[in-house]
């Protein structure tokens, strides 16, 4: 796994073994393409981090900041290690389960232009409670700039709950192999 583009483009990453599951170069290379002039200058919040890559590939590319949110110890040293790694700037790790922070958090102004969030796939019922807590989170709109997406990883075979539609607009999706990617926008009509 590596940086794919950017001023940091070509560096490896190192990643948590199997505590994590990487986002793949063909994946990230395809949601960056979708995020075009969204990027520069964005403040980027990447929860659920893993290795850091999309918060890391979001400042390769010209994002400001990234706030990365991981629980994992040893995955939040492999986050800074690969941030010293490609010298970028403008990064924070926190160590802290994601539901905890979003509780906490408050963001002082206009908010985040990019969420990135890849939970653990639903693949039993623990996986299952976690992205529906996050999806239909009173805290997770209230963080993102009005203008802002969401980029949300979920396991491809797995329906996102209908109440997503309450809070969120789907604006686009991909496949890739087992994962899908969704990108949302706050739904107008709610002050999530």
């Amino acid at each position: 796994m590596r940086i794919i583009a950017g001023s940091a483009g070509g560096i490896p990453l190192k990643t948590p073994g199997a505590l994590t599951r990487p986002t793949t170069d063909r994946a990230r290379e395809s949601l960056f393409a979708s995020l075009g002039t969204l990027l520069p200058g964005a403040a980027v919040l990447d929860l659920y981090a893993g290795s850091g890559a999309l918060g890391i590939e979001a400042l390769s590319r010209g994002a400001a900041s990234a706030l990365f949110i991981e629980q994992e110890r040893k995955a939040c040293e492999v986050i800074q290690a690969n941030l010293d790694k490609a010298r970028l700037e403008g990064a924070i790790v926190r160590r802290s389960q994601v539901a905890k922070f979003l509780r906490s958090h408050r963001i002082a102004e206009g908010g985040y232009d990019l969420i990135f969030a890849d939970p653990p796939y639903a693949k039993n019922r623990e996986a299952e409670v976690e992205l529906l807590s996050l999806v239909v989170s009173d805290y997770l709109g209230g963080l993102l700039a009005e203008k802002g997406v969401l980029v949300l990883e979920t396991l491809s075979s797995a329906e996102l709950p209908e109440t997503i539609a309450q809070r969120w607009d789907l604006r686009d999706e991909r496949c890739f192999g087992e994962t899908r990617i969704s990108f949302l926008v706050k739904n107008p009509s709610t002050d999530c």
